[in-house]
């Protein structure tokens, strides 16, 4: 039997196609990013902000978690990267809101402070972005 071009080998649900593999490449690089950043952080400074350096090391699970879902692929990956984009989504809000309007509690900045300014506001864009993707790759296999 030929195999579906969005489908893999065990027949789920590709989801790294057309601008799902975009995506991909964007949460593998903001995870890059947010693990360099939160491992240099703790390491060297994390008494000064333990707060900060602990969202970023957050961020940096999140990121490479949802990675993970969408080159697996499949309805639970599917449904795990919405979830977890979702509360992606919340946390650059939450924090980003925190830093804007209680800068004192960041000593240092955290991927998400001022809704991700320091990363041309792409982990504020990123979990939006997944969601409506997610969403399409649902609706684009007629379910």
């Amino acid at each position: 039997m030929a195999e579906s071009a969005t489908e893999d080998h065990k027949g789920r649900a590709r989801l790294v196609q057309g601008p799902g593999l975009l995506l991909v490449w964007l949460y593998g690089v903001m995870s890059v990013g947010a693990v360099s950043r939160s491992v240099y952080q703790i390491l060297t400074d994390y008494g000064s902000a333990p707060l900060a350096h602990t969202l970023s090391a957050v961020a940096a699970v999140v990121y490479a978690f949802i990675t993970y879902t969408l080159v697996r692929g499949g309805e639970r990956a599917r449904k795990a990267a919405l979830v977890c984009c979702a509360a992606e989504l919340a946390g650059v809000l939450i924090v980003g809101t925190w830093t804007v309007v209680e800068p004192s509690a960041f000593p240092d900045s955290t991927v998400w402070s001022a809704y991700g300014m320091g990363y041309i506001f792409i982990p504020v864009l990123l979990p939006v972005t997944g969601m409506l993707w997610l969403r399409r790759s649902r609706q684009g296999r007629g379910n």
